[in-house]
């Protein structure tokens, strides 16, 4: 070896232990170690590959006079070419021309090239292989290339250190994204609570808001139309604060005569009335550490509305007939489908009370305006009432799924879960057909817009049945319904007030050509 050569290789290996010495990040060091390879010993290209933990994927994780796109091509498996074969083996090889090398994969796009050799050595940490280090220089005879190889060898020693943190931080960053993906799904299942079917905008605000409030001890007032679910978002919003392993007290003002409400909201003392043959503990009382839900706030009589404040300003009352003052500590969240400022307005309801209710307003939305969960919450009603009941009934008809979507259901959900309660006790197959609902149901469709039969379409000299006609007639009104919104599948759902996996299936029955 010249002594010029000589020179080249220790300060190499200088520089290199310099560099190595002042980071343990692979992407801080990687470039100058690259750099020097190619300055001092005039590579024109080199790769450091890492070996995926506990698999067989081996991944270039830096590279110099390698594209991005290249660099990302060059990905193998344990015995996978030459680098797959040096990081199961452990043993480095030489490639002297990567024309006339089979091995050569070429994967990074370098080219097979008379005038290139590639050496690749392993990277080994205690005797483990973690990677590996290749090169690829002009054309030299074997035995530039011999010097090469341990000169290589002795780079990938010095990097051995810098791979393995590399390869372990890498491992600490999947642990760290996985952990975080699992946590986000946590949360998720957390703040879309399981006794609540909905994945529609409309739902996912009210989603946000519960989890905006569960934490709190803030007073929410939940206001939609009856039948929405009211009732399940006060009790997500409970069972998401801490207070979950403490009490949810119901209380449904509506049905509560006027003459018993204070007693069963606040208690009373024996003898306080007729009746009251021992003390008794109100709502409040029961609720106490835990939350009071006031369902149907706004059929709560005027006279008892001052005593309600006072409860949700000092968290204080007395019972009925008594003078001892009762604290409690209790969460309070109410309910109406009542418009409560026109109340306040006509004097029906307290102004003050409801300002104290209404600190944190959460509307749940009708079925109507949310229509893409409908067929969620009917196919969730259906496997409910089925098992319940012991029904074999597993699916709806097309013609039930394009009513559920056509009816404005004033009842809400409460109005779809009866009708398909309903519709399961009567159905006899396994498909549940129209004709086991609601004949209310029914009727109401008689109100939509049909529209006329196309008069161009005419029935064949040869005939043809009464579902043949229906057949094509839907052929029709659906190739329509595509052109007019430019084969748009949603689009023309709507424009036909039926539901995009609906007229996918009817597409595809009819086997429709899109334009």
């Amino acid at each position: 070896m010249d002594t010029s050569r000589h020179q080249q290789e220790l300060k190499l290996l200088s520089t290199i232990s310099t560099v190595v010495d002042q980071s343990i990040d692979m992407r801080a060091v990687v470039h100058p170690i690259l750099k020097a390879l190619d300055e001092c010993l005039g590579f024109r290209a080199a790769t450091i590959t890492i070996l995926k933990k506990d698999t067989d994927e081996i991944f270039i994780e830096a590279a110099h006079g390698v594209s991005k796109a290249q660099a990302d091509l060059g990905r193998y498996k344990l015995g996978d070419g030459v680098t797959g074969q040096v990081v199961l083996k452990g043993e480095p090889m030489v490639i002297p021309r990567t024309s006339e090398s089979h091995l050569f994969l070429d994967r990074t796009k370098q080219g097979k090239r008379a005038d290139t050799s590639f050496i690749c050595v392993p990277i080994k940490e205690r005797q483990n292989v973690v990677g590996a280090l290749s090169v690829f220089r002009p054309y030299a005879d074997s035995e530039q290339l011999e010097q090469d190889k341990t000169v290589i060898a002795a780079v990938a020693s010095m990097l051995a250190h810098a791979v393995r943190l590399r390869r372990e931080v890498a491992e600490q960053q999947r642990s760290l994204q996985e952990e975080n993906r699992k946590l986000k799904m946590e949360l998720t299942r957390r703040y879309r609570p399981e006794n609540i079917i909905g994945t529609s905008h409309e739902m996912q605000q009210v989603y946000d808001q519960i989890a905006q409030v569960a934490g709190s001890q803030a007073t929410v007032l939940i206001h939609g139309e009856t039948g929405t679910g009211k009732e399940l978002v006060a009790h997500a919003i409970h069972y998401a604060s801490d207070r979950r392993d403490k009490p949810f007290v119901r209380v449904h003002c509506a049905a509560l005569p006027e003459g018993l409400i204070e007693s069963e909201l606040f208690g009373h003392v024996k003898g306080a009335f007729t009746g009251a043959v021992s003390d008794r503990k109100g709502r409040f009382e029961l609720a106490d550490g835990g939350t009071i839900f006031l369902d149907e706030i706004g059929e709560v009589p005027i006279t008892i509305q001052a005593k309600l404040l006072r409860v949700l300003q000092e968290r204080e009352f007395e019972r009925v007939g008594g003078t001892s003052t009762i604290k409690v500590d209790v969460r309070i969240v109410a309910a109406t489908h009542r418009d409560l400022p026109a109340m306040v307005e006509d004097g029906t309801f307290r102004e003050d009370l409801y300002y104290r209710l209404s600190v944190f307003p959460i509307y749940v939305p009708c079925l109507a305006s949310r229509k893409s969960d409908i067929i969620l919450l009917a196919d969730h009603f259906l496997a409910k009432y089925a098992q319940l009941n012991r029904k074999e009934v597993t699916s709806f008809s097309n013609e039930t799924l394009d009513l559920f979507m056509r009816h404005t259901w004033p009842g809400n959900v409460r109005e779809l879960e009866n009708c398909i309660e309903r519709g399961v006790l009567l159905t006899q197959s396994s498909i549940m057909n129209t004709d086991v609902l609601p004949p209310t149901l029914l009727a109401s469709q008689g109100e939509t817009v049909v529209p006329e039969i196309n008069p161009d379409f005419s029935i064949p000299s040869h005939g043809l049945s009464l579902s043949e006609m229906v057949e094509n007639y839907e052929r029709k009104i659906l190739e329509r319904a595509l052109e007019k919104t430019d084969d748009n599948i949603s689009a023309a759902a709507r424009e036909l007030c039926s539901t995009p996996r609906i007229i996918s299936y009817k597409v595809k029955q009819y086997n429709l050509k899109q334009h």
